[in-house]
């Protein structure tokens, strides 16, 4: 069984990997599977415990950096965030592609680790675009969205470490993009 590719995906808060990716999840010619995060952070409303995110206390986020239980992990916005690795291997070894929706910080460190990572990284059409997008959400104060907006800026300069660049002018377009370059992979 030929092993699963891990695709690793970055782009800026708010530039809209939740549903772009969703699409691209949903399609089962990708044989996609989502890797689900471990983070500090509370819940967002309607997010679930082991569906979303792995939501865990500070204590034990840091047994797993401790235990070597982590593929990457970041801080962002005061939370931390990260992959288990048991997970994704298990996944992979079953010639499953594993999806990390991941951070700059975190993708860096999967690239390091695993050479054969395909990267790709999503844009905003503008940085005014992604500010009204982190602003409709309306889920966090003014302070953060700055935080967001800045950490934003410093995030797209990384953009060429990537091996794909994609636009999220049009979410559709997006992720057929996304698809095509899965699928060419899943050939080699």
């Amino acid at each position: 069984m030929k092993k699963g590719l891990l695709i690793v995906v970055s782009g800026p808060s708010g530039v809209g990997k939740g549903t772009v990716l969703k699409q691209v999840l949903s399609n089962p010619a990708n044989r996609l599977a989502y890797s689900i995060s471990m983070t500090t952070r509370t819940p967002r409303e309607g997010e679930v415990d082991g569906v979303n995110y792995y939501f865990v206390t500070a204590q034990r986020f840091q047994q797993a950096i401790e235990n070597h239980e982590l593929l990457e992990y970041a801080k962002f916005v005061d939370h931390y965030y990260g992959t288990p690795v048991a997970m994704v291997e298990t996944m992979r070894n079953q010639g499953t592609n594993v999806l990390l929706e991941i951070d700059v910080q975190g993708a860096k460190q999967v690239m390091s680790r695993c050479p054969d990572a395909l990267s790709i990284f999503i844009t905003p059409p503008s940085m005014d675009e992604l500010a009204n997008r982190i602003r409709n959400r309306g889920s966090e104060s003014e302070t953060v969205i700055e935080k967001r907006l800045d950490k934003a800026k410093e995030e797209m300069k990384s953009s060429g470490l990537y091996d794909y660049v994609i636009c999220n002018q049009d979410v559709n377009i997006a992720a057929r993009s996304i698809e095509i370059i899965i699928q060419n992979h899943m050939k080699r």
